[in-house]
């Protein structure tokens, strides 16, 4: 029985000792906390006490989560001022526009022209050539329509502060499928709490004449960089003016840094047309 109670009393400090998280390492505190949602950490676990609000606020921890959740970024890690930022903003960016490709019909989309009738939603042609994942598309069957989206930040995650400090990229992309005798046209505004124009932008004009060249998807990007403080809204505008019919499908808005995307499976590759246009401002649409 004595080296029992030998073993046991040398224990005891011990058991004493480890009684407390706060006793653990700090890198290893770190490693714990990283394993908790950021909300958490900056809603509970930053008021728990001095020691974990120091390490929450550590760039370090957020720089592993982003490490640990895939956000592999395209840009340096000098050039990230913010690890915090980022992180939340990599876990927030998605599209946000609500059914890019006519999956759920026409909901969620409103339409200049109050002409809701003349969008069909159909087969996207070559679609498994351009987008395997995508199988439908909006088709516009009539000389002058146009459909819109409005997207609210708030709504969608991105508070007040975040843009009007941090001002991330907002990405619009769109395709459309190039056929004789139209014009598509792509107009984007960021809006203000009470839907003022703070900037406005649009491609160039694109035209196809009959018997141009094959048919084809086209997709079209733009980046918004530096614009100015108060952005709260994003309408998003596309549609046709010619006299033949349209299609359009995944369409986007993306809030945030760009983030590397993983490689594409073998034999996925496709002879991809892009029509990155200059982008120009127009008081009007």
């Amino acid at each position: 029985m004595a080296p029992v109670r030998f073993l046991s009393s040398w224990l005891r400090p011990l058991r004493r000792k480890m009684v407390n998280i706060n006793d653990l390492p700090p890198d290893i505190l770190e490693g714990v906390l990283s394993l908790v949602p950021g909300k958490e950490l900056v809603c509970s676990c930053r008021l728990v006490c001095s020691q974990w609000r120091d390490v929450v606020d550590m760039p370090a921890l957020w720089k592993r989560k982003c490490q640990q959740e895939g956000y592999l970024l395209t840009m340096s890690d000098r050039s990230i001022p913010d690890w915090k930022t980022t992180y939340f903003l990599c876990s927030l960016k998605r599209n946000l526009i609500k059914n890019p490709c006519g999956e759920k019909g026409l909901k969620f989309w409103e339409f200049k022209s109050k002409k809701k009738k003349v969008w069909k939603i159909e087969k996207a042609p070559e679609a498994d050539v351009y987008f395997p994942h995508i199988r439908k598309c909006f088709v516009a069957y009539h000389l002058c329509t146009f459909k819109h989206q409005l997207v609210t930040l708030k709504n969608e995650g991105y508070w007040d502060e975040l843009m009007d400090e941090t001002k991330p990229d907002i990405v619009v992309k769109d395709w459309y499928y190039f056929s004789p005798n139209y014009r598509y046209e792509l107009c984007i505004k960021l809006l203000s709490a009470d839907f003022s124009v703070l900037q406005e932008c649009r491609p160039e004009e694109f035209f196809r004449h009959q018997g141009r060249d094959e048919d084809k998807w086209c997709e079209v990007s733009y980046t918004f960089h530096n614009y100015p403080a108060g952005v709260r809204h994003i309408r998003f505008i596309h549609g046709n003016e010619g006299w033949t019919y349209m299609r359009v499908t995944n369409s986007s808005v993306t809030v945030g840094p760009e983030v590397a995307q993983q490689r594409e499976p073998p034999g996925t590759d496709s002879p991809v047309q892009r029509c990155d246009r200059q982008m120009k401002p127009c008081s009007v649409f």
